[in-house]
Order: C-alpha cells, then sequence, then structure tokens
C-alpha cells in the first residue's frame, strides 16, 4: 500500500478531506508566525481539511499545547508553527532543540502526526525568508502532517494482507 505525497508548490494538492488540522501559533516572534500559520491554513484549505487554530506563548510552549489538542480527540494532525531567532545567549538551543523534542514525544506518545513548522534561523531576515510565499516553513509542516494522517487513516482502516518480515 502506498500514502499518498506531498505535492509541490503548484501540483495538485493532497486529497484530505474530512480531516481536522489543528494549527497551533508561538505568539512570540508575531509577525514571523503570522505568516507561518497563513502558510499553514492555505495549504490545509487547499487540500480539503479543515483548520482550528490555538496559541501558545512561544515554542518551548508548543508540545504543551500540541499534547492539549491531540488528547481532545477532535484533530486529526496538528501543525505547530514558530520562529526562534538566535541571540547571543544559549537560549536559542534550549528553545529549539527542547521544542523539537517536545514535538516528537507528543506525537509518538499520542499517535496523532505534528508538523514541525519552526522556523530555527540566525536572523530576523533569514526567518523572513522562511515565511514567505515563495519558502514558507508553515505550509511544508502542513503538508507533511496531513501526509502523514492520510498514512495513518490508510493503514488503521485497511486490514494487513501482507506478511510482516516474511512470516504470516
Amino acid at each position: 500500500m502506498t500514502a499518498p505525497t506531498a505535492k509541490p508548490s503548484g501540483a495538485t494538492p493532497l486529497d484530505a478531506r474530512g480531516l481536522v488540522i489543528g494549527v497551533i501559533g508561538a505568539r512570540w516572534n508575531h509577525d514571523i508566525v503570522e505568516r507561518l500559520q497563513r502558510g499553514a491554513i492555505d495549504a490545509i484549505a487547499e487540500c480539503g481539511s479543515t483548520a482550528v487554530t490555538a496559541s501558545a506563548p512561544g515554542a518551548f510552549e508548543l508540545p504543551y499545547a500540541a499534547r492539549v489538542l491531540a488528547r481532545s480527540g477532535e484533530v486529526d494532525a496538528i501543525v505547530v508553527v514558530g520562529a526562534v531567532i538566535r541571540g547571543e545567549t544559549t537560549h536559542y538551543e534550549l528553545v529549539s532543540e527542547g521544542c523539537a523534542s517536545g514535538v516528537m514525544s507528543v506525537q509518538l506518545s499520542t499517535g496523532i502526526p505534528i508538523g514541525l513548522g519552526v522556523a530555527t534561523v540566525e536572523s530576523h531576515d533569514q526567518a523572513v525568508a522562511r515565511s514567505s510565499d515563495q519558502h514558507n516553513v508553515g505550509r511544508d509542516a502542513a503538508l507533511a502532517a496531513i501526509e502523514m494522517a492520510l498514512l495513518s487513516r490508510n493503514w488503521v482502516t485497511t486490514t494487513r494482507t501482507a506478511p510482516v518480515d516474511g512470516k504470516e
């Protein structure tokens, strides 16, 4: 069985009608996050899915917010969007690594796919570039989350007929 794959910009979008996708935006670096969130919501709409939104104070809090949505039973997938811009201290590393590992932990423990649309960049200019119409990591994360939700739906709702590791 093969699952649908994400399509490049301009190609036919995934058919994800009936899916509900949660989009959680960090409020820190709001100007960038707003652009990432718009990219995610537009991609979700193009795929025929419904977007529901929530917010968190910053990128570090995104995993907890994702866990709340995942455990609600109301969403098929989640997209988290935020921007972590390097400063002069190690705060950047703590926040970005904590966010990424927290998101991974939540998706594995809940079984709800989560697209990581957090731009981790060196400068505000890089954040602007990664939240543009030409390259929007929020959009990319939404497409990844949708693809994984479709994979899950296809595998959970079908009976496996092929042997696993050559064994029946």
